[in-house]
């Protein structure tokens, strides 16, 4: 595959004089042409290819290859920018087509563009689903698997791993050198923060930085060590989710040097506008238009210029690179970054166009609210007030964390405690499909939940047993597993602290069981021995969730689904045991007189009274 290393350089072209006086004072010099490459037999037959070199608007492209018809070239006011509109014929076959530059009847350049078969077993086909567990990985933070990527000449920022805000080299092969202890633990799907490049001064492992859409971040490793990552976790069962950023890129972005268009960015050569973060403007029937513009068009940061994804150029960009990604590296699903930040239009046409191509992939979108309503909004099959039609499939619900959280610390009261919890998840009704949220209980921008729930470990292990088994596909963050902690700050370089194995030398190894404390060890195994059960319970893939009314820090739910065996989880929050009564819970018990602790196989029976110890989340597989 041609790659952006392959820059093509021609000199000045001195018999060209006569052709043009363009020609004469230029040295066409093709510094990126995108997408990269493209396959046969898409769903869609159309495709637009941007190239951008010195002087490159001057030249006409031509492919000798009849199935690929150019029907428009576009040509900006920047003369180093073309788009290329073609139209594929179902007789293309895979291979690599000469493009070639002119300048009037002289051919001035050539490039190669190659055309690949899809993949017939797309990993999309198979995409996240409630029977999933996803295991969201910091790359930087996670392992380092090759130290001899941490220092890049071109790069501005190298490893510093005692800075807690830097670089600490953490790559894809540490993450692929590790697939094993993900599998083992339970996980099905990885989602990663964003690899692609992030040539940024400081602060760039994040990765929310894009300074190059096609390439892999070097100090992660390269496209096709990408591809083999996801190849090796498909091998173990394990799928890859993307997290893809639309509304954005970094303030070093190659565009930025020589942006295509004078509206290619929202605010372009204007001060500096941020956004005002009150996403509620964009769903108030009372809101002014200039509220809903500033929101959507504002900058996140001064780092991140915002695209205009009203420009139909950026739209068309944004939607092939992202088509791009999932078929070059055979992706089983996406998490979109800031979702509501973009142009709700092009939300629309980006998932629109994403879920024709790949009907079975699962999107989430991030929507930070704890309003329901707004959540709900974005999800497919959501009948609008104002009409707006959403074709994304999941969204993140931060509802749903916010409750587990107060649930679990606050005093129980009429309002407070388990009915934060109860309420949330009664709100459902606001939601077009509930089961497909991605539920969570913390992640790469907040605290830890072991922090959150005050270090009390019986508080995290209710956190988990309800997170692992209520409706929704859950999400945990890396090092939620061995119960790590941002204590005494919330800064993101702590709650993104390395994971304690990913390192040579580290003396705490969590991959080989080496050195853990007594609740990294405690925590690990609970967690482990749940994932696995969990993986194992249709019920609780599949399986309808109902709920009791809260009652003195008792909360009482179950998955029922027919002919398998249903699930039933008491949740006691009290410090001192209660006693249950199965008959008052007969729609999950149904006419079974026996359960088992899926946890230890204890046996319980059903057919009278019996203790639920203290702070305890007690899961029990009815026994038909």
């Amino acid at each position: 595959m041609n790659t952006l290393s392959n820059i093509i350089k021609v000199v000045t072209f001195v018999t060209c004089v006569s052709l043009t006086s363009i020609c004469a004072a230029t040295t066409f010099n093709i510094k990126h042409i995108e997408p990269l490459s493209w396959w046969t037999n898409m769903e869609s037959n159309a495709l637009q290819i941007m190239v951008h070199g010195e002087g490159i608007g001057a030249l006409t492209p031509k492919f000798s290859q009849t199935a690929i018809t150019i029907n428009q070239v576009h040509r900006p006011k920047n003369p180093n920018y073309l788009f290329i509109d073609v139209t594929l014929s179902e007789a293309l076959k895979p291979g690599d087509y000469a493009l070639d530059f002119y300048l009037e009847q002289q051919k001035i350049v050539t490039k190669q563009y190659r055309f690949d078969s899809r993949n017939t077993h797309s990993a999309a086909a198979q995409s996240f689903t409630p029977r999933d567990v996803i295991y969201l990985v910091t790359p930087d933070r996670f392992a380092n698997g090759d130290p001899s990527n941490d220092q890049i000449a071109y790069l501005s920022e190298n490893v510093a791993r005692d800075e807690k805000g830097g670089r600490h080299g953490g790559d894809i092969q540490g993450i692929i050198n590790q697939l094993e202890y993900i599998a083992e633990m339970g996980f099905s799907q990885i989602w990663t923060n964003p690899m692609i490049e992030n040539n940024q001064p400081s602060y760039s492992y994040h990765g929310y930085s894009a300074t190059n859409f096609y390439k892999i971040d070097p100090r992660f490793g390269t496209n096709e060590l990408y591809r083999q990552l996801s190849d090796k976790a498909q091998a173990k069962g394990i799928g890859l989710i993307k997290d893809v950023v639309l509304n954005h890129i970094g303030s070093k972005h190659w565009w930025l040097t020589d942006l295509p268009m004078d509206n290619w960015l929202n605010y372009q050569n204007q001060p500096y506008t941020g956004t005002h973060h009150r996403r509620e403007s964009l769903h108030d029937p009372h809101a002014a238009d200039k509220d809903q513009t500033l929101f959507a068009n504002g900058w996140f940061v001064p780092s991140m210029p915002d695209l205009n994804q009203t420009n139909p150029f950026v739209s068309t960009y944004l939607i092939q690179n992202t088509l791009w990604w999932i078929e070059f590296a055979n992706l089983s699903g996406l998490r979109v970054d800031t979702y509501s930040y973009s142009d709700r239009e092009f939300l629309t046409a980006w998932t629109k166009r994403i879920t024709t191509e790949f009907p079975h992939i699962n999107i989430v979108g991030e929507e930070w609210t704890t309003n329901p309503a707004i959540v709900a909004y974005w999800q497919r099959g959501k009948v609008n007030q104002d009409g707006y039609q959403s074709y994304l499939p999941s969204v993140m619900d931060f509802p749903f964390q916010d409750a587990l959280v107060n649930a679990l610390t606050q005093q129980e009261s009429w309002n407070t405690g388990f009915t934060k919890l109860y309420q949330s998840l009664a709100n459902d009704f606001l939601y077009a499909d509930p089961y497909n949220l991605v539920t969570f209980a913390d992640n790469h921008d907040m605290s830890r939940i072991y922090t959150q729930l005050n270090e009390d470990m019986a508080l995290y292990k209710m956190a988990m047993s309800i997170l692992f088994t209520t409706r929704g596909i859950p999400q945990v963050f890396y090092g939620t597993e061995i119960a790590m902690t941002n204590r005494g700050t919330d800064d993101h370089g702590i709650i993104r602290s390395d994971f304690p194995g990913g390192w040579q030398k580290d003396n705490v190894n969590v991959f080989k069981k080496q050195h853990l404390t007594k609740t990294q060890a405690e925590a690990l195994a609970f967690t482990k021995t749940l994932l696995n059960w969990r993986k194992q319970t249709p019920a609780i893939h599949q399986g309808k969730l109902v709920h009791y009314a809260p009652n003195a820090g008792v909360y009482v739910y179950g998955r029922l689904l027919e002919n398998h065996q249903n699930v039933m989880v008491i949740v006691n929050k009290n410090t001192q045991p209660v006693t249950f009564n199965p008959t008052d819970y007969t729609e999950i018990i149904g006419s079974s007189t026996q359960a088992k602790n899926a946890l230890n196989d204890e046996v319980f029976s059903l057919s009278a009274s019996f203790n639920v110890p203290e702070k305890t989340a007690l899961i029990l597989s009815i026994t038909r």
